[in-house]
């Protein structure tokens, strides 16, 4: 073997155990749920007596449409709805605000200009009589330098139960023919 070959496996051999040295490993309890998960899983679920997964979904798209949301993306074979709404969310206080602490600075400071709201919902078939619905709130916030300054999970409990009251009366509405 030539000297020039032996540098280069020499090269080589260093080159791949610093890349093994460097990685990391999985922590123990990586894939271990925090108390918070299923106090937020408890909030976002909801069982349904019937097995009309379709008349579920149906429902849960009129809820969310009637909320105001555009639904961007529906699967009835997968039991799965995406749906945002977006609005205005300018406060004139956090723009004085930040217009006088960019004075002082000698700098931009910016505001929160605008926000969207995306729900996601996903049905699932517990038994031969029951479906799961879980729904989730995000939103994300935009400023005026087009910058996201949010972008965090809804957890406010009275949004989602204002959201499943509605879907409960859009359930019996439909299954009564009302």
């Amino acid at each position: 073997m030539s000297p020039r070959a032996t540098a280069t496996g020499l090269i080589m051999a260093s080159l791949i155990f610093s890349l093994v040295a460097c990685t990391h490993k999985i922590p123990k309890d990586a894939m271990a749920l925090s108390p918070e998960s299923l106090r937020d899983r408890q909030l976002q679920t909801r069982i349904f007596e019937t097995n009309d997964e379709k008349m579920l979904l149906t429902a849960s798209a009129a809820v969310l449409q009637d909320s105001g949301y555009t639904i961007e993306e529906s699967e009835i074979a997968c039991g799965v709805i995406v749906s945002s709404r977006e609005r205005d969310v300018t406060d004139p206080r956090q723009v004085v605000g930040s217009i006088v602490l960019g004075v002082c600075l000698g700098a931009p400071v910016p505001w929160d200009k605008r926000q969207k709201i995306e729900a996601s919902l996903a049905t699932k078939p517990i038994d031969d009589q029951r479906i799961a619905v879980r729904v989730t709130f995000q939103h994300v916030v935009w400023n005026n330098q087009n910058q996201v300054s949010k972008c965090e999970q809804i957890n406010d409990p009275q949004i989602y139960e204002e959201f499943f009251a509605k879907l409960s009366k859009s359930i019996f509405l439909t299954a009564h023919e009302i």
